[in-house]
């Protein structure tokens, strides 16, 4: 790391989200009947690596993968029983002057691309640990339509926060005045509020919490209110992100009927939650519906 760097400054640096040219989108999930898909954002590792090396140069930190495998292991594939095992990989980023964190990665051994998926997710898991990356656990989920090949019709505009400054502050061409995206580039055209939405958006409050809710606000609009919301295309825009995190815990609230009391507290201590409603951002909500879906007792099958 250059001597004009400090240790902070460059966590600062590897924070700030990548270019949205570098930001791709993945088909996770799609619904039975194969019209809509839930789609999640993600970087290639490549642009991990460079963002890494800009910083600190190539020589200027390290990573070490370690391999195992496990098997015999059973699973479903395609409805079919199949006799598999799984690759785990272990990857440790280094950075002098910074620190040294660790990821992991697994993958089913009968994926033709097991090591390449595994490698790929400890790197990005490690890296993320020293913040870099780590905005992508703050997306809410979001689900489009599909085409007949199961890909996006339209891919999700990127909120401002997870933009670089420089494509938040891009220069307006021709003296225009540049139009609200979506995403929070640029100055924002003031406009007539949909009443019904704004209604919407603020009846979300009470299952969020006011915290949750405040963070969609400010992260999404740059706003304090639901009325002070620029224009319509962002009112959707914030619409789309509460709704989102109203059914992440309406999942919560679901699983926590089905399992222990003092399982769903040990939980809620874990990831450091006082209280339903006092969940800060996106991140910790995705976290807690993960965790209470693991938690959830296994249904046989019918």
């Amino acid at each position: 790391m250059e001597n004009s760097q400090s240790a902070a400054e460059a966590l600062a640096r590897l924070e700030e989200p990548f270019a949205s040219k570098d930001v791709k989108w993945l088909v996770a999930a799609t619904s039975r009947d194969g019209r809509k898909g839930r789609v999640t954002p993600y970087a290639d590792p490549r642009a991990y690596t460079d963002r890494l090396n800009q910083i600190f140069t190539a020589s200027g930190w390290t990573r070490e993968y370690t391999v195992h495998t496990v098997s015999p292991i059973t699973r479903l594939k395609k409805d079919k029983s199949i006799q598999t095992g799984k690759v785990l990989v272990t990857c440790v980023v280094s950075i002098p002057g910074v620190g040294t964190h660790s990821g992991s990665g697994e993958e089913w051994a009968d994926d033709e691309n097991a090591m390449t998926s595994a490698e790929a997710q400890s790197f990005k898991r490690a890296c993320s640990v020293f913040g870099l990356g780590r905005y992508f656990y703050n997306f809410a989920e979001m689900w489009v339509d599909l085409d007949e090949y199961k890909h996006p019709r339209k891919i999700p505009t990127l909120p401002s926060w997870a933009l670089p400054e420089k494509e938040r502050q891009a220069p307006v061409s021709n003296g225009a005045a540049r139009k609200e995206t979506g995403n929070g580039a640029g100055p924002v055209q003031k406009g007539p509020l949909d009443a019904s939405v704004t209604n919407k958006i603020e009846g979300s409050r009470r299952d969020l919490g006011q915290k949750l809710y405040s963070n969609i606000l400010g992260s999404v609009a740059k706003v304090k209110s639901a009325r002070d919301i620029p224009n319509q295309r962002v009112q959707q825009e914030v619409l789309k992100w509460m709704e989102s995190g109203v059914r992440g815990m309406a999942q919560v609230r679901r699983a926590a009927a089905e399992i222990p009391e003092t399982e769903f507290y040990v939980i809620l201590d874990d990831l450091r939650i006082s209280r339903l409603d006092e969940i800060p951002n996106f991140g910790l909500l995705a976290k807690l519906v993960e965790r209470m879906n693991e938690a959830q007792p296994r249904r046989p099958a019918a």
